[in-house]
This record gives structure tokens, sequence and C-alpha cells, in this order.
């Protein structure tokens, strides 16, 4: 038993030692190297936000496309269900024809019961409207045929939601794929409209952001020795600190008021420093200070230390319990020698429980 209790001494020993060593490097970062210790005065807050530059587009945006004008490259052949406009002269008194006509699946246009039908597909408007005035003279003297195409129902909707894929195009349809990744909406405008030109005469697009996916900052919330969760959230242009929080409710139970801090990427900075922003988050939700809700650009790295007590009792929970383990299967098996020895003629039963003789 003395010697039992002497191994008792040396690991307590030991992981006071253990502790008085974890709990040395627990309060700092220990990683990064902020080039100052506060942030720029000119870095944006919530009372001095500045607006994000013209938006770039990258996967996996996606694009609301409206075609505004979409005329065919002429000569254009008349297909199934197109509509012309026709207008003839001199016809029956009680069967005018001045209106729209909309071909039909197979290929005809239907003039009225005294006129019959006319096969157009495949013609130009002129070879069309040649055909209608060779079909109304059967039952007219002079027919004078005006006709037009009114609206092409056989080309490709170019208008809807368009997903910006990996490879940066979007997808036209018919039309092929245009590529728009790192434009801004003005150049993708301009550069689908050159690539339905060779398709559409004079083709106008308009183009706007449907869903901004590309463009997100990271919530990250220290988990005091067990992991940390990530939360990726999009970036509108408005966004603090305080905001990020918010939407996801505030602050978890083991996080730290005092360790909060900004990290923000930087292009030309290498490994000599870090742009590290320190958050007082008690000055901002108890005093309502602005100074350090700094507002969000995308990249950035919003990380919210877990408290050093908790970490600390987490690590010395992970610490001691297979210690624990150990020396409970080592007094356990102690006291049954012990058991044993001092009481020969006790029976176990099949569970190692003492049965009396």
């Amino acid at each position: 038993m003395e010697r039992i209790c002497r191994g008792l001494s040396v690991v307590w020993l030991s992981l006071a030692c253990l502790i008085c060593l974890g709990s040395a490097g627990c309060m700092t970062c220990g990683h990064c190297k902020p080039c100052d210790k506060h942030a720029p005065a000119d870095t944006p807050r919530e009372l001095a936000k500045l607006s994000l530059p013209a938006y770039v587009i990258e996967p996996p945006d996606i694009l609301l496309i409206d075609a505004v004008r979409v005329v065919p490259l002429p000569p254009y052949k008349v297909q199934p269900l197109d509509v012309l406009f026709i207008q003839a002269t001199d016809t029956l008194p009680n069967e005018p024809i001045n209106g729209l006509f909309s071909v039909e699946p197979e290929g005809r246009i239907n003039l009225g019961a005294s006129y019959g039908v006319v096969e157009v597909t495949g013609m130009t408007v002129d070879d069309a409207r040649a055909a209608i005035e060779k079909q109304l003279k059967l039952q007219l003297k002079n027919p004078k045929v005006v006709v037009a195409l009114a609206q092409a129902r056989a080309m490709q909707q170019i208008r809807g939601e368009h997903l910006v894929r990996p490879d940066g195009t979007v997808s036209l349809g018919i039309y092929g794929s245009a590529y728009v990744a790192g434009m801004t909406l003005e150049d993708a405008k301009a550069h689908i409209e050159a690539h339905l030109s060779q398709f559409l005469l004079q083709p106008e697009v308009s183009v706007d952001v449907f869903a901004y996916n590309s463009k997100v900052f990271y919530l990250i919330f220290d988990g005091g020795g067990y992991g940390q969760q990530v939360f990726r959230l999009p970036v509108t242009g408005n966004e603090t600190v305080l905001d990020a929080v918010s939407q996801l409710n505030g602050l978890p139970a083991v996080s730290s008021k005092k360790h909060i801090w900004v990290a923000r990427p930087q292009h030309n900075c290498g490994a000599g420093c870090d742009q590290v922003m320190p958050v007082d988050w008690t000055q901002i939700v108890e005093c309502g200070r602005t100074e350090t809700n700094y507002q969000l650009f995308p990249g950035d790295r919003v990380y919210v230390k877990a408290d050093s007590l908790i970490a600390t009792d987490n690590w010395l929970a992970k610490v001691i319990s297979p210690v624990e383990r150990v020396l409970g299967v080592t007094l356990l098996g102690a006291t049954t020698v012990n058991t044993i020895r001092t009481n020969p003629n006790r029976n176990f039963g099949n569970n190692g429980v003492i049965i009396a003789p």
C-alpha cells in the first residue's frame, strides 16, 4: 500500500508540472505575427464603412441573364412554332388576312378555310411571302402580301438563372458557353453579347448577380481543446464583427470575450507579419463602442478563442482520464489480491463478486 501511495504522489507531481507547462502558453495565439498592436486608423469600422469594389464574378456565383434583344442573323429560315405577321390586300370580304399566324409543327401556315395552307418551313421571309402570295392568287385576282417575322419560337431562350461553372463559364444553351470568371458585371455583359453576335443580330443582354456564392468570410469558434467550429458566411458588403457573431446567435459558452480578433489575408505580407486586429467584445456589446467593430471583407477570419480556464480544464481532463483508468485498474487488482491473501477461504462467483463461505 505504501508503494501505491508513493506512485500516486509521483503521478500527481508530474501532472502538476504538466499543468504549469501547458497553461504557460494558453493565453496567447503562439502562431500569428501581427505587424502592429492595433489596426490602422483608416481600417473600416461600424461607423466608417467603405463600399466594396466592383464585384468580380467567380464560381459558384449564379448570374441572372435577361435577353433584351434576340434577333437571328439574316437570312433567317422559318421554323416550326415561329410566328409570322401576314397582311394581304383585296381579300374576300368576310375573311381578311391581317394578323399573326403561327407556323404549325408540320411547318405549314393555315390562312383560313377559303385560302388553304402553305408550306413555309426552311424558307426565308421573302420566300415565304412569295409562297403565300402564290397560294392566295388561286382565290384572289391581284393580292399584295406583306410578311414579317413576329416571334422566333424556335430560338433558344437565354433569360434565367445561370450558374458559373467550375471552369468559369456559363451555359447559353445552343449558343455554347461564355467565359465570365474574373470579370465585372459590365465586362461579362460585353463578353456575352460578343459571343452571341456569332448567332444573333446585334444581341443585347442584361447581367446581374442572383446569388453571391463566391465572396465569403469565416467565423471560427475554438472548442477549448476539442476541435474548432468553422462557419462560412456570405459577404454582402455591410457585415461587421457583431453582425457575424449575431448570425450564429452569439458566442458559445466556452468562448473568451477577451481573445477575439480578425485575421485579414495579406497578398504581399509574406511570412514576416500578419494583419491581426484584436476585438474588444465587451466594449462593443456593453458600451456601444465601434473602434474594434471592424467591417468584414471577403476572406476575413473572425477567430474566437476559448476561455483559458475552460481550455486548461479540458486539457487536464484529457491528460488525467487515461491515468485514472490505469490507476483504477491497478487499485482494483491490488485490492483483489489483498482480499484473497487475507481471506483465502472466500469464494468468487462468475462476476468476480465475493461469495461468503
